[in-house]
């Protein structure tokens, strides 16, 4: 048996030594430079205010022009082109134009290019040198599935100090990602290597997950074989704890037994950050929650919110149906809305947020034996934000499962059952130290995980000196 797991971890360790320093080293990175990505800060500033006297499509007409009928969603925002309705459901998305319902997908480069630089003008970026770069369905930093529905995109360069690229959604004509050469050059030496990331493997998302799984899960193999040579191959000499090796091994030895702990844990958290559901929930709807919350609106009943003019300054407006009712959201500023319900619609109208007595009321559909949704806590072990800042996130205990609600538009941001929340411990906090008393002292946890990090990838190195000497050994 010691045989077998000496062998198993000798080559393991000679097959995965770099992988380990990789992960390490690019942990690192990651912490300080996270992956790409638009903002909602970002967004909303790009975002033009809306001029209401343009509009001449009422919504039921919009929702029939796009040809999805079932749509749950739809979102009115202004384009260097006019108004446009995004229209969506699930993993559809469809833009038609509210001056005459036609189509409003972007197949013009031209168009591409201008919507882009107004987006930037809003956000007060460089735009002197801006150009049309790439029309593609992925490249490194738009291969994430959130994109699917957008693709293909237009990439444009501003060819600004900062390196600033933007991409436009040919689907609605939305910026949905932005870039820097920073954080392009970071990620390369981070998230790209860390994740194994490269575009052609991460473009088909299910070969990127086996593989990345499975190279996973043999590392913490050879992790797990390591941990037990060191623990069995201690020695005690003059009452002292001691290892029998010397040189790199010896090194490697003290240093593993040191390191075990985190070592573990950390391959451990990592492995299951890929599990999508494998041992783990993956806090998704039911197929009957789903239908619940994503209910159908009458869009010809909708249409009567229009009733409240829509405000000049509002950058974007929403129409969706929550708990069997119609609203419609004006995003006043990134942390400014108007919540407009049907009831008041032809009132002075009601600014803010859901109440909790109206997330009550999606929470009794959602499940039996609900109680009364409550305000989350920003200190709350199992922390949901809202897009808006300020926002109330409502939480609601339906038995042993937890619905956390956006108050901002209804979205259901987590669905927390047994499983889900052991995941939250056993992936989150051991892999990213997110523990509530980290978070409360945000520089010991920065410290902890850069040393952390650091001691690994020492650690790391070790192994690869000696898997390159037993190589060279077995020439």
């Amino acid at each position: 048996m010691m045989g077998a797991i000496v062998l198993l971890h000798r080559w393991l360790g000679v097959a995965f030594c770099l992988l380990f320093a990789m992960w390490f080293a690019t942990g690192i990175v990651m912490h300080f430079v996270p992956f790409p990505s638009l903002t909602e800060a970002e967004r909303v500033a790009g975002l033009a205010p809306v001029n209401p006297g343009e509009l001449r499509v009422a919504i039921a007409d919009a929702v029939a022009a796009s040809g999805i009928p079932d749509a749950t969603r739809v979102r009115l925002i202004l384009r260097s082109d006019g108004p446009v309705y995004v229209v969506s459901r699930a993993a559809q998305l469809r833009a038609v134009r509210a001056t005459d319902g036609q189509d409003a997908s972007v197949r013009s480069a031209d168009l591409a290019l201008a919507i882009a630089v107004a987006h930037a003008r809003q956000r007060g970026l460089d735009v002197a040198h801006a150009a049309l770069v790439a029309h593609a369905a992925y490249d490194q930093w738009s291969v994430p599935n959130g994109f699917d529905r957008h693709r293909p995109v237009f990439r444009v360069a501003l060819g600004d100090t900062a390196g600033t690229e933007v991409y436009v959604s040919s689907r609605t004509g939305e910026v949905v990602l932005d870039t820097t050469r920073s954080e392009r050059g970071w990620n390369l030496v981070g998230s790209v290597l860390h994740w194994i990331y490269p575009t052609l493997l991460r473009s088909d998302w299910a070969l990127w997950d086996g593989v990345v799984w499975t190279l996973s899960l043999l590392a913490l193999i050879a992790a797990v074989l390591g941990a037990v040579l060191g623990l069995v191959r201690i020695r005690m000499r003059s009452g002292r704890l001691a290892t029998p090796y010397r040189g790199w091994h010896g090194l490697h030895h003290i240093l593993g037994l040191a390191a075990t702990l985190f070592v573990l844990s950390w391959i451990f958290s990592g492995w299951l950050s890929m599990d999508h559901g494998r041992l783990f929930s993956r806090g998704q709807l039911t197929g009957p929650e789903g239908n619940t919350v994503n209910a159908v609106p009458v869009w010809a009943a909708a249409s009567s919110l229009d009733r409240k003019p829509l405000p000049s300054s509002a950058r974007e407006a929403e129409w969706f149906a929550f708990a069997g009712k119609a609203y419609r959201r004006d995003r006043l500023a990134l942390d400014a809305q108007a919540l407009v319900r049907t009831e008041d619609a032809s009132g002075a109208g009601q600014a803010g947020f859901l109440s909790a007595q109206e997330v009550g009321g999606l929470t009794t559909r959602l499940a039996a034996n609900c109680g009364i949704p409550s305000v989350l806590a920003g200190n709350d072990d199992y922390p949901a934000r809202s897009t808006v800042p300020g926002a109330p996130v409502y939480r609601s205990h339906c038995g042993e499962v937890w619905f956390d609600i956006d108050g901002a538009d209804g979205t259901v941001l987590q669905r927390l059952d047994a499983s889900r929340r052991a995941y939250r411990w056993a992936y989150g906090a051991l892999h990213t130290l997110d523990f509530p008393t980290l978070l409360a002292h945000p520089l010991l946890r920065e410290i902890l995980i850069v040393a952390l990090c650091g001691f690994g990838l020492v650690f790391s190195v070790t192994g690869i000196v000696i898997g390159w000497r037993r190589l060279l050994l077995s020439r």
